[in-house]
């Protein structure tokens, strides 16, 4: 599976994404409800729904596939929340959309 998201996970559009790597686990600052959430989630996403003023965090499988989120007023609010959670994470812009069509998100 490729490391760059689709343009739209869960009919947000992403605007940057991480990818979290086999060596990095949460720094038990949040308290999770899914038991083996550092095994599930791999990738994080920051995305925004059409006409929405705040933005989403997603945790996501491998495969891009959402397995929760949270909502933050901005992309600066959700980074934080990410390294709150993960430590030290780099996030990547989102590449710009291929010309001919716009990729469809995996999850909806």
């Amino acid at each position: 599976m490729s490391a760059t998201p689709p343009a739209l996970l869960d009919g947000a559009r992403v605007e940057m994404f991480a990818n979290l790597g086999p060596l990095r686990s949460p720094t038990g600052a949040t308290r999770h409800s899914i038991g083996n959430f550092a095994e599930v989630v791999a990738r994080l996403a920051i995305a925004r729904y059409d006409d929405a003023a705040d933005v989403y965090l997603f945790y996501c499988r491998q495969e891009w596939e959402v397995v929760t989120d949270t909502c933050h007023s901005t992309e600066m609010d959700a980074v934080a929340q990410a390294e709150f959670e993960f430590g030290d994470v780099t996030f990547l812009p989102m590449p710009p959309a291929e010309p001919g069509g716009e990729q469809s998100g995996c999850c909806a």
